[in-house]
């Protein structure tokens, strides 16, 4: 039998080491970007910052010292200048992936920062495994700029494991979902028409704004903001207003929401105030070709039609008045169930005593105006004329 040499002797005691193994070692050196490892082999093994940390800015003189154990998995035997290329990340990896594995079978709710904003959506590290969060699956609600979850800590839950394609998909939606469900469900447990609310406001449209109750969205139409006349709701409210509403209305899942507090009711006391004969002063509001609303209160608009502004013949409205301009005149008709007020000009000024039938006139321009007939003759008018 021959004898081994030395060299063959020394190579030996060595052990074998394939790529993909998992081995332990030793640190014996450590440089900003790079970490020496003894694995016992005959060359040592060299750990890149890269194959340690995703994290290109990290120095790996501050998480590694000489002499700290450490595991890690065989990249390749030999480096192409006699070294061992090791990796960290990804043994760290592969555990993760079973990790995420775990979580996925389990639904388990995992909570992580986001790492990156995406184009399509947002990244998230857990244990050095990078899940993807669609922009679909990141809220319960569209929304364009996902910038704001940068640097961010959220929960999610896995929908998608496929470590062949390291393809992991998280979904964020579903959580806030059930937390919307279980919070509308403790909502309508409590609330009841005619409760006094306090909402965020969420959202404003041409129409209306919904309020954010905590658990539910109500509607509060641009009606039923005041008592008086909302043009645009945008110039009243504003997304994060904090606002106290009653609710008017619950239908099924809806909430329809009122700013019209009783105590706030300018018709409250309108019999007295508003009574036939009373003098006002309003400011002109709107026109028509048939007279104008005068605000006399907000809230409360009464007609002056065209025949009662002047004892001159007017067209129309616009021939002599304007919006904005303040007027007094007295009222001639109150209709407390249809909210609706008459005014005349014309029964405050004086009559020409030296003709008896322009006295008349004026006595008979006190009597009540029906303001329906009024309209509908108005239309009817206009209709022939087309």
């Amino acid at each position: 039998m021959s004898e081994l040499t030395f060299e063959q002797m020394l190579e030996e005691s060595f052990k074998t080491i394939h790529a993909g193994e998992v081995v332990e070692g030793k640190v014996i050196d450590v440089k900003p970007d790079e970490i020496i490892v003894n694995i016992g082999y005959k060359a040592d093994g060299i750990l890149p910052k890269n194959e340690y940390s995703n994290d290109s800015s990290i120095d790996l003189t501050t998480v590694v010292k000489k002499d700290d154990p450490i595991t890690v998995k065989v990249v390749k035997v030999n480096d192409g200048e006699g070294q061992v290329l090791l990796t960290y990340k990804r043994l760290i990896a592969d555990q993760g992936s079973e990790r995420i594995k775990e979580a996925f079978e389990n639904h388990e709710v995992l909570k992580a920062t986001v790492a990156q904003v995406l184009e399509g959506g947002l990244s998230v590290v857990v244990d050095e495994v990078r899940i993807f969060i669609p922009a679909s699956l990141v809220s319960d609600t569209y929304e364009k700029d996902l910038s704001k979850y940068a640097g961010q800590e959220i929960e999610f839950v896995v929908s998608e494991y496929n470590p062949r394609r390291r393809r992991y998909i998280g979904d964020r939606r579903q959580l806030l979902t059930a937390k919307r469900e279980e919070a509308q469900k403790a909502l309508f447990e409590k609330i009841k028409v005619g409760d006094v609310v306090t909402g965020t406001v969420k959202n404003v449209t041409d129409f209306g704004a919904f309020i954010d109750l905590g658990g539910a969205d109500g509607l509060l139409h641009i009606s039923e903001m005041s008592w008086g006349r909302v043009e645009n709701p945008k110039k009243v409210f504003k997304v994060g207003d904090e606002v106290k509403v009653f609710i008017k209305e619950i239908s099924g899942t809806k909430i329809a929401l009122s700013c019209k507090f009783d105590d706030a009711n300018p018709w409250k006391d309108a019999a007295k105030e508003y009574a036939v004969g009373n003098v006002v002063t309003g400011k002109v509001a709107r026109m028509t070709d048939f007279g104008a609303f005068v605000e006399i209160k907000e809230g409360v608009d009464a007609l002056l039609h065209v025949s009662q502004i002047s004892k001159d013949h007017i067209d129309k409205p616009s021939d002599v008045l304007k919006l904005g301009d303040e007027v007094t005149a007295k009222i001639v008709d109150f209709n407390e169930a249809d909210k609706k007020i008459s005014l005349s000009i014309k029964a405050l000024l004086a009559p020409e005593p030296e003709k008896e039938e322009a006295k008349e006139e004026d006595d008979a321009d006190e009597v009540s105006v029906d303001i329906d007939a009024v309209i509908a003759a108005e239309a009817e008018e206009a209709k022939e004329e087309n």
